[in-house]
């Protein structure tokens, strides 16, 4: 299957309080995490990433975040958050029971040398996280790399990920942060 990027003037950022279905994307890696309070699954789709965060138990809570394409068809309803992935933005929200989201997402261009020298460093070193390498667009000779990093606490999970877009030298950086209240 050919998995090659959209360009970066096509993506969007969308946070939804409900979980999406999983045929609106197409996945090619994915990480579930269980902890005693929260479970989440994190996947690299073909536009970019999406993380389901649910909170059991007393007062249920989910929430999706989606790195897309603008033209991926999603839904409307419940959608907390919707923006193009342009420039850099902070978001943050509190949820009624409590539960806490924070994200800082930007989009970076950079020169072609310090793309190629990002991509020789996530593409060669060892992985804790998820990565994938896509299939090159015919204008380059390697493809974009996606690299999600997750590190977990008791009442809180950071998910940072790494999206590159080599026919426009260009870098995507999210950081976000799901906290339970203490």
């Amino acid at each position: 299957m050919l998995s090659v990027r959209p360009k970066v003037a096509e993506l969007s950022f969308h946070v939804f309080s409900r979980s999406l279905h999983p045929e609106l994307y197409t996945v090619h890696r994915t990480r579930r995490i269980e902890r005693t309070a929260y479970q989440a699954q994190i996947s690299i789709t073909n536009c970019g990433h999406v993380i389901t965060w649910n909170r059991a138990g007393d007062g249920p809570v989910t929430i999706c975040e989606v790195a897309t394409g603008a033209h991926q068809p999603l839904p409307t309803k419940r959608c907390l958050i919707k923006r193009p992935l342009k420039g850099s933005r902070t978001e943050k929200f509190v949820c009624q029971s409590g539960v806490s989201y924070r994200t800082h997402f930007q989009l970076e261009p950079v020169s072609p040398d310090l793309f190629f020298m990002v991509g020789q460093q996530l593409g060669k070193q060892p992985v804790e996280g998820l990565l994938h390498t896509f299939d090159s667009s015919g204008r380059m000779s390697f493809g974009a790399l996606s690299y999600i990093n997750v590190e977990c606490r008791q009442r809180s999970m950071l998910v940072q990920a790494v999206h590159t877009f080599p026919d426009d030298y260009a870098i995507v950086k999210v950081e976000s942060l799901f906290s339970l209240p203490e």
